[in-house]
């Protein structure tokens, strides 16, 4: 196994016809449809990486910009913006191209934390990320700072720590109605 790996080693994109198949009850493409391709792409580049079987430990916020037709072309692309010790983060982004007009749409981008796993299903050690362009410096620290601000976050609202009447002043101008018993 290599100590460090770039990113465009193990960079990773497809191209998919939207076909009426994929399509939910508005006639667009459904997003659970276009999440499994952002799975499928993020586990191939993970695995590429590390040279291991890899699973999805989880998936960081997304957001669907622009709805994709059916009869469009999506593009896929993904790469490893981060490593830990036996985990990756993968930025994913799909955009859409419309086959008879060529007009392109960035319709979402998401980060997804893939681990990798032996032949026991034990976590196993990947190698790191040879960074070699402020862009890559850029998404390195991002996710680094993504995954400390999400750990930060589920302590904060961590069930045993969890004081509500410090909580409840601030919910007065939501929408929301409470009546504790």
């Amino acid at each position: 196994m290599q100590n460090y790996k770039s990113a465009r080693e193990s960079k990773v994109s497809i191209t998919e016809l939207m076909l009426p198949s994929h399509s939910n009850f508005g006639g667009k493409v459904h997003g659970g449809h276009i999440l499994n391709l952002m799975d499928q792409i993020a586990f191939a580049c993970a695995s590429k990486h590390s040279q291991c079987y890899c699973v999805t430990a989880s998936v960081n916020r997304v957001d669907f910009l622009s709805p994709v037709e059916v009869g469009e072309l999506i593009t896929l692309k993904a790469s490893i913006n981060y490593t830990g010790r036996t985990s990756m983060v993968v930025g994913v982004r799909v955009e859409s191209e419309n086959i008879t007009t060529g007009k392109k749409r960035h319709c979402n981008s998401s980060y997804f934390t893939m681990v990798a796993k032996d032949t026991d299903g034990k976590n196993i050690p990947i190698p790191g990320l040879l960074v070699n362009d402020n862009q890559g410096i850029r998404r390195f620290t991002r996710s680094k700072f993504r995954k400390e601000s999400a750990f930060d976050r589920d302590s904060k609202f961590d069930a045993s720590n969890f004081n509500a009447d410090e909580h409840v002043k601030l919910l007065n101008e939501e929408n929301v109605k409470i009546e504790l018993k």
